[in-house]
Formats: structure tokens, sequence, C-alpha cells
């Protein structure tokens, strides 16, 4: 079970309450569910009983109860408990499974993966000032929510500078608006689009222009462009290549990710049981592929792409990590194996992870680096 899955399975619990009349309040749009704080009990947490207390005039641990009841022998959930004034724990069943459920959904929908319909209800307009920072954010912000299936468009103070183009900024329209829209006003850059291409080109200026909040201000020197582990953008890139790389490198050796593929020993096909996609290493870079959507669908809300810039980075140090500690391709007179075709299923979702989120910066993945 996903972390969507999970929110999709509390929401339904929700709507199941309100039908049986145990639950007189509103049903809301969505249930917002998150990993559980250190010290935290269980995998997810969830607060909608302490939201849905005031309307439903009972106290939020009598809510609780009720959507427990709901929830709990519900496939893939292993134990509910209540805690706090009122929160619901998820403790979540067969973790091996749920894992291998979240690289299928990776594979299946591909760069789209955390991509959804959450704000498939809301239209944005957003306007902004006549400088490159604010194009900039302003083009991520709408991808952002597009890819939660919301609608939009961009407007310009003024008419736009013909080198924002070279950095995928459109505007639909420029002037003053006849009625306020919301701003987008991050900290100016303190340069030109030409300057910024110039100097760093497109990606590096892309990721220097969106890699920090709004309020804070850009870092946009040559660091960008320097070839090594210091540089956060040549960590996230590299790390797409070296997942790309190992794809290939398991296609000279052949075997593949999938489950069941044969080797080129001929080994008999087997699925990767619960130790080999279960790797020590693995654990961070798992539950950070679990936690994407959740992060685009942040970064939209809040108009936030620095947020999916630091969930890339932190994606592609988890994935060094994990293929350091466990190599995807066998090596020497090593054959491939179950654990190989595992860890290499993760490596590609790391890969994917990266390539998508990238895209929604506008940044390129280069398949070699």
């Amino acid at each position: 079970m996903t972390p969507a899955d999970l929110s999709r399975t509390v929401l339904h619990a929700v709507r199941r309450a309100v039908d049986e009349d145990a639950l007189r309040a509103p049903v809301p749009a969505r249930v917002r569910v998150e990993r559980t704080r250190p010290g935290g009990s269980g995998d997810y947490a969830c607060a909608v009983a302490l939201q849905l207390a005031g309307p439903a005039a009972l106290p939020a641990l009598e809510v609780a109860r009720i959507l427990r009841e709901r929830v709990v022998a519900e496939p893939g959930v292993g134990r509910v408990e209540i805690t706090g004034p009122g929160f619901l724990s998820f403790t979540l069943d067969a973790p091996a499974e749920s894992d291998r459920a979240v690289l299928a959904a990776v594979r299946e929908q591909g760069l789209a993966y955390g991509h959804g319909d959450a704000l498939r209800d809301e239209i944005h307009q957003f306007h902004h000032a006549r400088e490159v920072r604010a194009a900039v954010t302003a083009q991520a912000v709408f991808r952002l929510l597009v890819a939660q299936g919301a609608r939009g468009r961009t407007t310009c103070e003024q008419a736009p500078d013909p080198d924002w183009v070279r950095l995928g900024v459109t505007v639909n329209a420029y002037g003053t608006p006849p009625t306020p829209l919301t701003e987008i006003r991050p900290v100016p850059a303190g340069a030109t689009a030409g300057e910024l291409l110039e100097r760093l080109g497109p990606d590096a200026a892309r990721w220097g222009l969106l890699r920090a909040a709004g309020h804070d201000r850009a870092a946009l020197g040559p660091e960008l462009l320097v070839q090594g582990e210091a540089n956060p953008l040549f960590r996230v890139r590299y790390a797409h290549a070296r997942a790309r790389a190992l794809t290939r490198g398991a296609a000279a050796l052949g075997f593949t990710a999938e489950a069941g593929a044969p080797t080129a020993h001929g080994e008999s096909p087997t699925e990767p049981t619960a130790t080999t996609v279960h790797d020590a290493a693995a654990r961070p870079l798992l539950d950070l592929i679990a936690d994407h959507p959740g992060i685009l669908l942040a970064g939209a809300r809040h108009r936030a792409p620095d947020r999916v810039a630091r969930q890339l980075e932190a994606v592609a140090h988890a994935f060094f990590d994990f293929h350091d500690s466990c190599p995807p391709l066998p090596a020497g007179d090593e054959k491939p194996s179950a654990a190989h075709r595992a860890r290499l299923a993760i490596a590609e979702a790391a890969g994917t992870v990266l390539a998508g989120g990238l895209s929604l910066l506008g940044i390129r993945a280069p398949e070699h680096l």
C-alpha cells in the first residue's frame, strides 16, 4: 500500500462512516497522511479525526474510534492505533508487498509517477513581475499544478523578456490585470535571463533559480557548473545517469529488473523475496520513492518547487548509499540473482523519480553524464 492508497483508504472510511450515519460531518475533498515523526507510532499518521471533530460535534478520540473500526480490516493495513488527542497511526502490513506495489507503480506510470488529480477542481492564475526568477518560478508552479490535475495560466506585468523562451518560460498574457491575481514574487535573481544563460546555460540557471525557497536569495554562482559531488544538481543528474547505466549493464548480462526474468546463466526465475527487497540500505531510498507523490502534491499546493528540488537531492543521496552498499549488478563470476533483480528494480525506480522530478522543474535528465 502506497501513501496515496492509504489516503484513499482513510477517505473511503470517512465516507462509509457518514453514509452509515455514524459520523455527521462533511466529507473532506482529501485526507492527508504523513510519515510518522521520530518517536511516534506506526509507519504513517493522520489527523483527520481532529479535523472532523468540530463539524461532527464529537470528541476527536470518538471520531478516531469510528474511523479506526472502518480502516483496520482493509487490505494492506496491519494495525491502526489512536494516539495523542485523536491521531490515527497506521502500521502497514507486509512491507515487502507494499514496496513492490510502489515499484510497480513507478514502472507502470514512468515519468508521470506522482502525478494525480487531487487538484482537478482548481483553477489558478499567477501574475508575476518582468523578472527572470519570478517568471521561472511561476512556470514551475504551473507545471506542478497541472501535474495534479489543476488548470491555470500565467501573466506578466509587462511584455516578457525574449530570452525567457530559452528557459522554457511562456506567458499567456501581460499587462495590468482587471482584478487582483495571485502574485509570484520571489527574491529577484539580480541578473537577466540572457546573463544567466550565458554564464550557466538553461539547466543550471533553472536549478539555481528554483532550488532556494522564494524568500531566500538564489545561489547563481559558478558552483552550479562544477562536475562533482559538491554540486547538488550534478549529483541528481549523475544519479539518474548511473541508474540508466545499470539498466544497460544488466541488459548486457542478460537480465532485467522484472520479477521472474530469465538470466544469461539459465537461472530459474524466482520472485524476489522480502529479504532481497529489504536490504537495510534500501529502506531510506524506498521510503523516498514512496513519498514522492506527496512531495509533488505539497510543492503544487504551497507553490514551492524548491521542495521538489530538495526531494531530488535526497533521492540522489540515498541512491548512492544504496548503490554502494547493495550493488545491483553482479561482480566477477557472480551470477545474476533474484537479489540483483530486486535491487535493479529499486535503482530504476529511483532513476525514474529523478527524471520525472527534473522534468517538472524544466531540467533535462541526461542518459549519459
